[in-house]
């Protein structure tokens, strides 16, 4: 009786998440792209459940929430479906929809769409090879052989993001927490803007009455004629024209100044935004998972939008699907080293004899190549910067 009053509860758990993560996939993510095949959605709304379901076991892990019998088969039940998503379902269909898109090979998807699923398999398996992830014991078949690989591929996606995360983040920040930015600095540099526009408008209708009087001069000029006046218009020095060309100057020159008055203007006051929108996040700090799993999906979003089309959109869906999955598989398996030893006992019978000390050595070190890469990066373009506005 309580093993299906357990089941109860992880099968409602995990149709909220599949119905958060269909949810999320149509008016969040993808709802300015065109999918057009239900199964995408249904494979991602899947992943994304089951995703979400291996966090809820750890947190039941740590709570005692259910039996330990329960908690182990639905251990195994999650790992088994996650993984058979991850190595089969979604890359069998990430060819299917490629080999679909080429109209040479449409009549015979099918069977291209098997040359790519074991193409997959083929680099996927040797993928295990240089890496000292298993025991030699393990079968071909092991639970073991498919989530160490799946493992490295994650935790590899893990670390680069974080090291680009670690430095691009305070790069882009740090501008905004060392910046106090109050209403008395926006109204005072409103103050000067408006002072300035008025002495350009006070500049400018001091030229509009120079060349009104210079005109009226010179028609005053043309009535003279003969000698005298020829002499006059010759010997009569153009002062009227020498003001007006440095009062012309220095509109410019305010002109200029109010440009870049309005333009600091408006950076204060998106700083002054920005601002408390990041001592709100740091207060809310309950929803920092989901908040991170939303900005691994938004930013891989972003990146593929420079390469998608109405022919690619199922591809993209479900290779975002696919990192999702390792990104998480792989999050657990990092996880299971910050848990207390009490706690992780189900966690590690049911990931099996893994070398666990790989993955956090391997993540250091790819973490470290990606912090410094990124680093290097922003270095060259922040130093490319000025000199592209120098030449312009």
């Amino acid at each position: 009786m309580s093993f299906l009053v357990d089941s109860v509860i992880m099968f409602t758990s995990q149709v909220l998440f599949f119905g958060f993560g269909w949810l999320f996939f149509m008016r969040q993510l993808f709802k300015d792209y065109e999918v057009r095949q239900y199964v995408v959605q249904v494979v991602f709304s899947v992943t994304f459940a089951f995703s979400c379901t291996m966090f809820e076991l750890i947190i039941f892990e740590i709570l005692g929430v259910l039996s330990s019998t329960s908690r182990y088969f639905h251990w195994k039940l999650n790992l088994y479906v996650i993984l058979l998503v991850l190595i089969f379902v979604v890359p069998f269909y990430i060819g299917y929809f490629v080999v679909s898109n080429i109209r040479l090979l449409q009549r015979q998807r099918l069977l291209f769409s098997c040359v790519v699923w074991f193409t997959f398999m083929y680099f996927f398996w040797k993928l295990g090879d240089p890496f000292p992830i298993l025991s030699p014991k393990h079968g071909i078949l092991s639970i073991e052989q498919l989530i160490s690989r799946v493992g490295v591929i994650g935790v590899t996606l893990m670390a680069l993001l974080s090291g680009f995360g670690a430095v691009n983040c305070p790069y882009t920040y740090m501008s905004y927490f060392l910046r106090n930015v109050t209403d008395s600095d926006i109204l005072a540099l409103e103050r000067r803007l408006l002072q300035t526009m008025d002495m350009i408008v006070s500049k400018k209708k001091r030229i509009a009455m120079t060349r009104r009087q210079m005109y009226q001069r010179g028609e005053e000029q043309n009535k003279q004629t003969g000698f005298w006046g020829m002499i006059k218009s010759v010997t009569s020095s153009p002062s009227g024209s020498e003001n007006l060309f440095v009062i012309q100057q220095e509109v410019d020159a305010l002109e200029e100044l109010s440009r870049q008055l309005f333009l600091e203007t408006v950076d204060l006051q998106a700083t002054k935004v920005k601002f408390w929108s990041q001592h709100i996040s740091f207060i809310l700090v309950g929803i920092i998972i989901v908040t991170s799993i939303r900005g691994l999906l938004i930013t891989l979003t972003k990146f593929f939008y420079a390469i998608s089309s109405s022919k690619s959109s199922n591809v993209i869906v479900l290779v975002l699907a696919q990192i999702m999955g390792m990104y998480f598989v792989s999050s657990v398996l990092l996880m299971r080293m910050s848990m207390p030893l009490e706690y992780r006992t189900i966690v590690t019978e049911v990931l099996g004899e893994l070398q666990f000390n790989f993955y956090h050595r391997w993540f250091d070190v790819i973490f470290l190549v990606s912090a410094l890469s990124s680093i290097l990066f922003l270095y060259l373009a922040h130093k490319q910067a000025p000199e592209k506005h120098m030449t312009l």
